[in-house]
C-alpha cells in the first residue's frame, strides 16, 4: 500500500508538472531563506555562551543617575572588582578587564618584526571565570605577573611561525616594553563579542592609565558562588560607590554577561531590548516567508481539485477511507517538501560564503548536527502544514457526487484561497515597506549634517618615538604635500574619548548630575574637523592662556543656562578654568542618541592621536607618504590610518546590515508570492478557456479579456494593501523610534510600497492573461 502511494505522489508531480515546479520553487526558497536565519539566530544566540557556570558569571554596570534619567554603563572604576572581592562574601572570583573595543590596536613584536593587534588587560583571575583553554602555560598563574603576556595560537603562529617551546620568550609592547610569554590560548571561538589576539596583565593597565574610584574606565565582572540570590547581591551592591566617594551619583547592578550582547540597550536604568529586536524580527522573517511557501502548495492543490476529483470518487467508492487519502495528500506535501529540503540545502551551501559576508559571520552548514535535525524537523512541519488543508479538502469529497459529475467548487473553497492571497501579498508590501523605511533613514544618516566634515579625514595613533617628538612630528606632517591641516586629539572622535561629570558652574544645582563628553585637543583640531564656532574662538597657538580655556558645545551651554558662555569661568576636574569658545552642535555618536554636552580641553601632551585632513584627489599617495613619514619617525612601527568616514560607517554596520538582509528577504517573499499567482492565473485561465473563446468569436477585445482575468486579482492584491499599510506604519514607527533623529514617514512610501506590490501581480497575472487573450478560439471550442 505505502509502494502504491508512493508510486501514486510521483505520477502526480509528473502529471502536474508546472504546479510541481512552481511548489518546489517556492518551497525550496522558503526553507533556504529559513535555514539563512536559523543559521544566523542560532549563533547570536551562542554568543558568549561558552561556560558551564554561565549563569553566576556577572558584568557589573554602573548607572549614572543624571538629569534626564538614567544612563546605563558597561564600564565601571578600574578598581572596582578587587573591592568586591574583599568586601562582599558571596563574591567567588572578581576580574577587571579593559577589552579590544574600548581602545586602539596596539604594537607588539619579536625585535624583527612588529605587528598592530587586539588586545586584552586582564586581571589574575580572568582564566577561572573564563576558563577558555590554553595550549600551553598554567591558567591559574599565566597572569599573575606584571610582564606577563599570553598570545593566541594564530598571533603565536604569526609571530613565531609555531606554537611550542614560546614560554618565557620576550615580547615587545609598543616599542617600548619587554614583556614575558607565560601561555598560549588556544584561538578564540567565533561566538566571542570581543576576541582578542594577546592579553596583558591588568597591572600594567593600573601604571599607564588614571584608574580611581570615580573614573569609570574598566569592565568588571565577578563570577558568585554557587546558590547566591542574584537580587540580593544587586541590592547589596548598589550603594557600594558611595563607600568610596561620597559625592557619586552611580549605583551598581548586575547583568549575566552572556545577555549582555543580546540585551545590551537599557532606558532609565532597565533593560529594554538591543540585538533581541533583530533575532526576532528576522525569525518572523523567516516564520512568514515558509508560511508563503506552504500557502502556494495549499492554494493550486485546492484549485487543482477538480483535475483529482474522479481519483478521489474511485478509491472512495472501492473502499478508501478518509484516513487513507489524507495519509496519501500529507505524504505528496512532505514528500515535495524533503525533496525542497535538497534542493534548500545545495542552495545554501553555494550562498552561505556570500551569507557570511553581509553579515559578518562564520556560519558552517553542517557543523552542528542538533541544528541539521531542526532541519528536517521545520521541513516535516512544512510540509504537514501545507497539505493539510488541501489533504482534508480532497479527502471529504462525497464520491457519488464526484462520479455523477455534481461537485462543484464550494463558496467557503474560494474565500480560503482568496484569503490566503491578501495574507501572502499582506507579508510582502510589509517587507517593501520595509525596506523602503530601511533605505530613507540610512541614506537620511549617511547624508545628515552630524555637525563636522568627515569627508576626506583621517586618523592614526601615535607610538614610541611620535609622541615624544610629537611637536616635530605635526610639523613635518604639515609640510606634506596633500595634508590640508592635522591636530592632535584624545582618541579618534568617532568612539575612543572619554566622558565626566565632573563639571561645575555657578548657579548649578548640587544634586544634578551632568555627564559631558570631553577631549583633550591641540590647535587646529576645530579647523582640521570642520566644527563650527557658534561664539568665541577655538585654541590658538597666540593665546598661552588656553591651557586653562576650554571650549564646550551649545548643548552644554543650554545645560548650565549660560545665555553668553564666553569668558565664563567653570569648574573642570577641581580646576578653575574660562570658556573662549562654544562651538556649534555636533554629533560623534549615533544618530540614536541625542547630541550630548561637550568639553574641550587644551592638553596636547595628553592626546594619543593625530587628525589629519587631506585634499581631495589622489589621497592614496598622501596616505602612503604620511606613513612613510611615521616609519621615518618610529622605525619597526605598523601604521595604521583610518578614514573616518569609513569608521563612521561601523557605527551604523547592524543597521546596514538589516537593510541588506531586509532587501533579499523582501525579494524572495514577492517572487514566492507571484510563483503561487502565476500558478493561480495559469489555472484560472486554463479553466475559463471556452469563455474565452466564445467571447472572441463573438467580438471580445484581447485588452478585455486581459481585465477580465486580472480584475479578481487585482482586487484581492488592493485588499493586501488596506491590510498590509496599517501594520507596516505600526513596524516602521517602533523602528525609526529608537533613533533620536530620524526620518518623517511620508505618504508617497505606502502608495510607493501599494503601486509596487500591484505592478508586480499585474505582471504576474498579466503573463497569463495575454497568453490566454492570443489563443486560438477555434482549438478550445472543438473540445
Amino acid at each position: 500500500m505505502f509502494r502504491h502511494s508512493l508510486l501514486l505522489i510521483f505520477r502526480n508531480f509528473r502529471k502536474f508538472r508546472t504546479t510541481f515546479l512552481i511548489n518546489l520553487i517556492g518551497l525550496s526558497s522558503g526553507l533556504a531563506c529559513a535555514m539563512l536565519i536559523c543559521l544566523w539566530v542560532t549563533d547570536e544566540w551562542r554568543m558568549d555562551k561558552n561556560f558551564p557556570h554561565d549563569a553566576r558569571i556577572l558584568h557589573v554596570l554602573g548607572n549614572h543617575h543624571q538629569e534626564g534619567g538614567i544612563k546605563t554603563a558597561l564600564h565601571t572604576p578600574g578598581v572596582l572588582a578587587e573591592g568586591l572581592k574583599q568586601d562582599f562574601p558571596e563574591v567567588r572570583y572578581a576580574v577587571s578587564t579593559r577589552p579590544p573595543g574600548s581602545m586602539p590596536k596596539f604594537t607588539i613584536g619579536t625585535g624583527n618584526e612588529s605587528f598592530k593587534a587586539r588586545h586584552m588587560f586582564a586581571s589574575a583571575d580572568y582564566f577561572k571565570i573564563f576558563p577558555f583553554p590554553l595550549a600551553d602555560g598554567n591558567p591559574d598563574k599565566v597572569l599573575a605577573a606584571t610582564d606577563a603576556i599570553l598570545l593566541s595560537e594564530s598571533m603565536a603562529r604569526k609571530m613565531f611561525h609555531t606554537t611550542e617551546g614560546l614560554i618565557g620568550k620576550a615580547v615587545t609592547w609598543q616599542q617600548k616594553r619587554q614583556f614575558t610569554i607565560t601561555g598560549i590560548f588556544k584561538d578564540l571561538p567565533s561566538n566571542v563579542s570581543e576576541p582578542f589576539d594577546y592579553m596583558l596583565s591588568y597591572d600594567i593597565f593600573l601604571k599607564e592609565f588614571n584608574v580611581h574610584w570615580d573614573n569609570h574606565n574598566a569592565m568588571t565582572f565577578v563570577m558568585l558562588h554557587p546558590g547566591t540570590d542574584v537580587a540580593g547581591f544587586n541590592k547589596k551592591i548598589e550603594n557600594y560607590l558611595k563607600t568610596k566617594v561620597e559625592t557619586s551619583a552611580v549605583t551598581l547592578s548586575t547583568q549575566q554577561h552572556s545577555e549582555n550582547y543580546l540585551y545590551g540597550n537599557f532606558t532609565n536604568g532597565v533593560q529594554d531590548g538591543g540585538r533581541i529586536e533583530y533575532v526576532r524580527l528576522f525569525s518572523l522573517i523567516a516564520i512568514f516567508i515558509l508560511l508563503i511557501a506552504s500557502i502556494n502548495f495549499m492554494n493550486l492543490s485546492t484549485a487543482r481539485a477538480s483535475r483529482r476529483m474522479k481519483e478521489v470518487g474511485v478509491k472512495k467508492a472501492i473502499g478508501a477511507g478518509q484516513g487513507s487519502l489524507i495519509f496519501q495528500y500529507l505524504g505528496e506535501s512532505v514528500m515535495l517538501s524533503f525533496i525542497s529540503l535538497l534542493v534548500a540545502m545545495g542552495a545554501v551551501y553555494l550562498l552561505l560564503p556570500f551569507f557570511n559576508t553581509v553579515t559578518a559571520k562564520q556560519l558552517v552548514l553542517f557543523a552542528d548536527m542538533r541544528l541539521l535535525g531542526f532541519f528536517v524537523l521545520l521541513t516535516l512541519v512544512t510540509g504537514l502544514l501545507a497539505g493539510s488543508y488541501p489533504a482534508l479538502y480532497l479527502s471529504g469529497f462525497r464520491p457519488v457526487a464526484i462520479l455523477k459529475g455534481h461537485f462543484t467548487s464550494s463558496l467557503r473553497e474560494l474565500w480560503v484561497r482568496k484569503g490566503l492571497v491578501v495574507f501572502q501579498f499582506s507579508i510582502s508590501i510589509v517587507l517593501i515597506l520595509a525596506v523602503i523605511v530601511v533605505f530613507m533613514q540610512l541614506r537620511y544618516v549617511q547624508n545628515k549634517n552630524m555637525g563636522y566634515d568627515r569627508e576626506n579625514v583621517i586618523y592614526f595613533f601615535k607610538e614610541g618615538p611620535m609622541r615624544q617628538e610629537s611637536r616635530l612630528f605635526m610639523q613635518r606632517l604639515r609640510e606634506l604635500p596633500g595634508v590640508v591641516n592635522a591636530s592632535n586629539a584624545t582618541g579618534n572622535v568617532t568612539s575612543h574619548w572619554g566622558t565626566t561629570t565632573g563639571v561645575e558652574w555657578p548657579g548649578k544645582d548640587k544634586t544634578t548630575n551632568v555627564e559631558f563628553g570631553c577631549q583633550s585637543i591641540d590647535v587646529g583640531f576645530i579647523e582640521t574637523m570642520g566644527l563650527q564656532m557658534a561664539q568665541g574662538r577655538s585654541f590658538s597657538a597666540s593665546f598661552p592662556t588656553d591651557s586653562s580655556g576650554v571650549i564646550i558645545n551649545e548643548v552644554a551651554a543650554a545645560q548650565m543656562g549660560l545665555a553668553d558662555p564666553v569668558g565664563k569661568e567653570i569648574t573642570f576636574w577641581g580646576e578653575q578654568v574660562r570658556i573662549i569658545g562654544v562651538v556649534k552642535n555636533f554629533n560623534f555618536k549615533t544618530v540614536h542618541k541625542a547630541v550630548t554636552p561637550w568639553l574641550y580641553y587644551f592638553r596636547p601632551e595628553q592626546a594619543s592621536a593625530v587628525v589629519a585632513r587631506l585634499a581631495p584627489g589622489d589621497t592614496k599617495a598622501t596616505v602612503a607618504r604620511i606613513e612613510a613619514l611615521i616609519r621615518e619617525m618610529n622605525p619597526g612601527s605598523v601604521p595604521e590610518v583610518t578614514f573616518m568616514d569609513a569608521d563612521f560607517q561601523k557605527v551604523y554596520e547592524s543597521e546596514l546590515r538589516v537593510g541588506v538582509l531586509s532587501k533579499y528577504f523582501a525579494g524572495i517573499a514577492i517572487i514566492i508570492s507571484c510563483l503561487g499567482l502565476f500558478g493561480l492565473a495559469a489555472f484560472t485561465a486554463e479553466r475559463r478557456m471556452k469563455e474565452i473563446s466564445i467571447r472572441k468569436v463573438l467580438g471580445g477585445s484581447g485588452a478585455h479579456i486581459i481585465y477580465l482575468l486580472s480584475a479578481d486579482f487585482t482586487k484581492l492584491v488592493l485588499v493586501a494593501v488596506c491590510v498590509a499599510l496599517p501594520i507596516g506604519y505600526w513596524i516602521a514607527r517602533s523602528w525609526l523610534n529608537t533613533f533620536a533623529y530620524r526620518i518623517e514617514l511620508q505618504w508617497w512610501y505606502f502608495v510607493l510600497a501599494g503601486i509596487f506590490a500591484l505592478v508586480i501581480a499585474w505582471l504576474t497575472v498579466g503573463s497569463q492573461a495575454v497568453k490566454a487573450a492570443r489563443t486560438n478560439p477555434v482549438r478550445h471550442l472543438k473540445d
